[in-house]
């Protein structure tokens, strides 16, 4: 089953076949956001995957992963024959939409302490300088600013325990053939998974522990509400990329109790953690002295609505999808219907998918 499209389909071939230039990336489904978009640089460049020699000797794993022989597609940031630059759209789902951030902020800014770190032997990727290759980024159900969920997990003993038990799957899917089938993990900088045409199991056991050891560099680690705002604050708005995002809500307030309640075609499994979400009681986190009131129930099962619209204390307006949007501000998309799953077309009507993806592609191709 295709990560975008899901239940519906191939989105990329759909896309493809309506005109589209349409590429899906693979990242470390549980690696940061900063692993991750080091990973998306090597296979948009066609390079070696380098996480960083500063990064890598913080959370104590390899510097260097993956090497991708070929670009994801050709021409990615080099002229066209008019001699204009072919940048790219980045459309990121859920943790995704982090992940393209950090991205551009670093392909803008780079990253002085990797280029103190390596000095020559530095990544382009840290360099900076390199806005111009991108024309957007558009984040969908992205929890710019965290999910209240991260209380289930703190109250229930969750969070350790999916850390733990994630780590193990990985573990052993990812050093069996069906690592890349099933799903690609890119976890070699741990050693947990081989590097493609390497089999260094003599480390297999000690990179388990060592992950363990190291699970700040995580996405688990990234999303808690005190990382979610370290990351908002460091990652800086460039100045000549537009910014789009689209926020979900499978909820909806009874007119009769007054309580905010999940939809009835939301997903079932991911259906407790939304009623959870809506009806806990007002609750602070102290960390950020945030406090997580009303405004926090509406939510997509997993994330709340008002962490989806915009990172907060970046600039943002409201944008509908016509008219002319601006650069280096939030154009925040009116809210759609559904859960996190259904966004991408999981359980969801495979018309309204393609829908929704069409007039993103059309509004994207349009701009300059």
């Amino acid at each position: 089953m295709p990560y975008w499209g899901a239940t519906t389909g191939d989105l990329m071939e759909y896309l493809q076949g309506e005109g589209y230039d349409c590429y899906s990336a693979s990242v470390g489904p549980i690696s940061s956001a900063w692993d991750r978009a080091c990973e998306l640089y090597a296979q948009l460049t066609g390079t070696t995957v380098d996480y960083g020699a500063a990064h890598s000797a913080e959370h104590n794993h390899r510097r260097f992963g993956r090497t991708y022989d070929e670009p994801l597609f050709d021409g990615f940031g080099e002229k066209d024959t008019n001699g204009r630059i072919k940048k790219i759209n980045l459309i990121g789902h859920s943790f995704g939409g982090t992940t393209i951030r950090l991205f551009t902020y670093l392909m803008t800014y780079g990253c002085e302490a990797e280029v103190k770190a390596a000095g020559k032997d530095v990544s382009p990727l840290f360099t900076g300088g390199k806005e111009n290759c991108i024309e957007s980024v558009t984040t969908i159900c992205s929890p710019h600013n965290s999910s209240s969920i991260y209380k289930f997990t703190e109250e229930t003993g969750l969070y350790d325990l999916t850390l733990f038990l994630s780590t193990i799957y990985c573990s052993v899917l990812g050093r069996s053939p069906l690592n890349g089938v099933m799903v690609d993990f890119h976890l070699e900088q741990f050693g947990i998974t081989n590097t493609p045409g390497e089999h260094d199991a003599d480390r297999y056991f000690k990179s388990i522990v060592n992950f363990l050891e190291n699970s700040d560099d995580t996405c688990e680690n990234d999303l808690l509400p005190q990382n979610a705002q370290t990351l908002n604050e460091m990652i800086k708005i460039s100045p000549n990329v537009y910014y789009f995002s689209y926020a979900f809500d499978a909820t909806h307030k009874s007119s009769l109790t007054g309580l905010t309640w999940p939809d009835a075609n939301a997903n079932p499994l991911i259906v407790p953690l939304g009623t959870w979400i809506a009806h806990r009681r007002e609750f602070e986190c102290e960390e950020i002295g945030r406090t997580y009131g009303d405004e926090w129930r509406p939510n997509d099962m997993l994330a709340n609505t008002i962490s989806e619209t915009y990172p907060f204390g970046d600039p943002h307006t409201d944008f509908d999808g016509t008219g002319t949007p601006q650069k280096g501000i939030w154009n925040v998309m009116p809210v759609q219907r559904g859960d996190h799953g259904q966004a991408i077309g999981l359980l969801n009507e495979t018309k309204e998918t393609r829908e929704f993806y069409l007039a993103m592609a059309e509004m994207l191709c349009k701009l300059k």
